[in-house]
């Protein structure tokens, strides 16, 4: 991760208290594991700033760090945003004294900063403080991670086998649109031919896949019909992977898995989850890029994603379902994840298991003729028994149930919702921010 540190500052305000704190500025980046490009004091002239910036590769910079060292106007700021388009922080730092000459004026700097940014329309993010400070690393930290998964969305390629099913509206996409205010691409698969490829495969060929699936799936059968469907579809999609260079599926799991492939999608969508390639069902497009962003936020945790299926007052809570579809590290541990058969259509082989209780993060990229927003929910997954068949999750909302419900409803949100087992509600409060996205938050905050 590139991250270009901007120090300003005017010759006529106190630059050697300023370079007291720009370098230990300095010294608190170097250790945040990150590429840091810096230039060797207080840049204190606009052509300065020019001439440093010529020195940069800016196409790789995914985060600019200005920091008003001392007051600079907006000329500076102005230059930066022509050349680098990542997003901003704009950073001020304390006054070093008081009652008597202003030797900084750091604050009026940033403001007039974020002014020239909130103009411009230009992604910012503001920090008052001095580098020792706790919240100046926590806040950094964040802001740091949710630009990187900025830089991530606009390498996320997703490949969508198969149209949606019919009158599943909210699980196709504008593609322009996507690639527009996201930066996600999409890889369009046929999902007949993926069929009739991945049947032709050998057992030499896909056995790997089911050797994997051993590894975490108790009393996996891997003499069964359906395990070998599998391992060949899921091998075949291994290939499409790596050919497209693709980091999430979106997959039509009904009704052609069932009536032309003789299994169920399920095992597929878990295992590539659990290994790192986020994937839905159902074709959901906006469902595989909002468990993307959540897995990129958690640290690479594997996200769930359901349909809220259930309502249960007395505990404030809500049921997530889904057919059989689940990363194999979110069973409960006491059960661990199980093969099973697909609730309706009685076919192999799905997941079978509740899943882990603790504290989770609810999120969807929703999508209206409006345009994108977010919803950002936050609870505890309980630890309760299994509540139908298939993979489910009963968690705890902070906000009170029936009052989140309905409004859920007349928000008209989409019924897939995305979870990971992280509280990254901070983090995706910022990404809307930061894509200026409309947001709708639950939340006891």
């Amino acid at each position: 991760m590139t991250v270009l540190y901007l120090p300003i500052g005017r010759k006529t305000f106190d630059l050697e208290a300023g370079e007291i704190q720009r370098k230990k500025s300095s010294e608190m980046l170097n250790k945040l594991g990150v590429e840091l490009i810096e230039p060797e004091s207080t840049i204190t002239s606009p052509d300065q700033l020019k001439e440093f910036l010529k020195t940069v590769n800016t196409e790789e910079v995914v985060t600019s760090i200005y920091q008003s060292v001392t007051f600079a106007d907006g000329e500076f700021v102005e230059s930066l945003i022509n050349e680098v388009s990542a997003p901003v922080i704009v950073w001020s730092i304390r006054e070093p004294s008081i009652n008597g000459r202003l030797r900084l004026n750091s604050l009026t700097g940033g403001n007039s900063t974020s002014h020239v940014l909130q103009c411009a329309k230009h992604p910012f993010s503001f920090l008052f403080g001095n580098p020792e400070e706790a919240q100046i690393l926590k806040k950094l930290k964040k802001y740091l991670k949710v630009h990187h998964v900025i830089q991530e969305l606009s390498q996320f390629k997703i490949g969508v086998i198969g149209e949606h099913p019919p009158g599943f509206f909210f699980s196709g996409t504008d593609e322009e649109m996507l690639f527009k205010e996201l930066g996600v691409e999409v890889k369009q698969v046929d999902l007949m031919k993926a069929f009739e490829e991945s049947k032709k495969l050998t057992e030499e060929e896909w056995e790997h896949a089911v050797d994997r699936a051993q590894q975490q799936v108790i009393g996996l059968n891997r003499n069964d019909e359906t395990v070998k469907r599998f391992a060949q579809f899921t091998t075949y999609v291994e290939s499409i992977i790596n050919k497209e260079s693709l980091s999430g599926l979106a997959i039509r799991c009904w009704p052609e898995f069932f009536s032309e492939l003789g299994a169920a999608a399920c095992s597929t969508l878990s295992q590539f989850t659990e290994d790192g390639i986020v994937s839905s069902c159902e074709s959901d497009i906006h469902g595989s890029v909002s468990m993307f962003i959540l897995q990129q936020l958690s640290g690479g945790n594997a996200p769930y994603l359901g349909d809220m299926v259930h309502v249960n007052e007395a505990s404030n809570s809500v049921v997530f379902w889904h057919c059989g579809a689940g990363a194999y590290s979110l069973a409960h541990p006491e059960q661990g994840a199980k093969p099973g058969v697909h609730p309706n259509r009685k076919l192999g082989f799905t997941m079978e298991f509740g899943l882990k209780p603790g504290q989770v993060t609810m999120f969807r990229v929703g999508y209206t003729p409006e345009g994108y927003r977010l919803l950002i929910m936050r609870g505890d997954a309980l630890d309760t028994p299994q509540r139908f068949n298939g993979t489910s999750v009963e968690v705890e909302l902070e906000t009170e149930i029936n009052e989140t419900l309905y409004s859920l409803m007349e928000e008209g949100f989409e019924p897939h919702y995305a979870l990971v087992y992280e509280d990254v509600v901070d983090e995706l409060v910022e990404l809307g921010k930061q894509l200026g996205l409309e947001t709708i938050i639950y939340t006891n905050e």
